[in-house]
């Protein structure tokens, strides 16, 4: 782990270096600017959509007034509005639900619509085991044999109060230097909606760093970024890689396998804005105080 000591995460406790057991995967660079849409509704929404070991992702850039959504789930979803032109009316358990973002909302498990009402970005993240879902992937083929690197999903504790529909706004999160971004999660997610930036990252202050036994699917939601990645070497050279220094635009997607190092750089001359996800929730991350903003919601396991 390397961190600057004004970060945050230098504070966290020191990974292991990853567990024993087959190859290490390949990163994915799923680049939404350059690649056509997996579906386009009739209405005009585009929706890419993606996945990783646990989780799929679901990314539309809706045409307003659009049905974008309408499913039944076993689990809960989050639904991502990136910026203050997503916005969304949401129907669930009977209820309807309106929302304009930037924010992270939860869909309890059941049936459920989601109708844009405006013209900004809208994420869904979605457990992979729901197959249906899981199979509509671009990138299903990646996963066709679970990666031997990455923990299997173990849902953390049901909500306090249980399932309902919950909206966390990020008007609401006020600063507090010292915390890590403003990180949420459920019992199979850890989502951190960092600000966006302004201006490239000073390429001095620079945290590359792994992770044991997840993967972090890193989102590009406006901007330019390089990600680094370099693939630590193993008894057998024939699975050797380069490193990737990859630059992609926004919207993208990047799934970074453990226990690869990397780090991800700001390139862009205007607005830079990344989201990390990761299912499920950190420990890590969870065990700092004040740090996981809806943690009263959503109680991290016992003992």
């Amino acid at each position: 782990m390397t961190y600057t000591k004004d970060d945050p995460r230098s504070a966290l406790s020191q990974s292991s270096g990853g567990k024993p057991g087959g190859p290490v995967a390949a990163p994915e660079f799923l680049d939404f600017s350059v690649t056509l849409p997996d579906v386009t509704t009739g209405a005009g929404s585009r929706q890419w959509l993606v996945r990783g070991q646990n989780f799929v992702l679901i990314h539309t850039e809706p045409a307003p007034g659009d049905l974008i959504w309408s499913a039944d789930l076993a689990s809960e979803q989050v639904v991502l509005l990136i910026d203050e032109n997503s916005a969304l009316r949401g129907a669930s358990g009977g209820e309807t639900h309106a929302v304009t973002g930037p924010a992270l909302v939860v869909i309890p498990p059941g049936s459920s619509e989601i109708v844009s009402t405006g013209s900004g970005p809208i994420v869904q993240l979605l457990q992979s085991d729901e197959d249906e879902w899981a199979k509509r992937a671009s990138n299903a083929d990646s996963y066709a044999e679970p990666h031997p690197h990455v923990a299997p999903l173990e849902p953390w504790p049901e909500p306090v109060g249980g399932y309902r529909w919950r909206t966390y706004r990020m008007a609401d999160v006020p600063d507090q230097p010292g915390r890590f971004g403003r990180l949420f999660r459920t019992r199979a997610f850890m989502v951190n909606f960092f600000k966006p930036g302004h201006g490239p990252r000073d390429p001095h202050k620079l945290s590359p760093h792994f992770h044991d036994d997840f993967e972090q699917c890193s989102l590009v939601v406006a901007g330019t970024y390089i990600h680094h990645i370099q693939t630590p070497w193993g008894t057998d050279a024939t699975t050797w890689r380069p490193e990737d220094h990859v630059r992609v635009g926004s919207p993208s997607v990047t799934i970074i396998p453990p226990p690869t190092v990397h780090t991800s750089q700001a390139i862009g001359s205007g607005a830079n804005h990344l989201i990390d996800i990761f299912a499920g929730p950190r420990a890590d991350f969870s065990a700092q105080p004040g740090w996981v903003l809806n943690a009263d919601d959503y109680p991290a396991p016992r003992g």
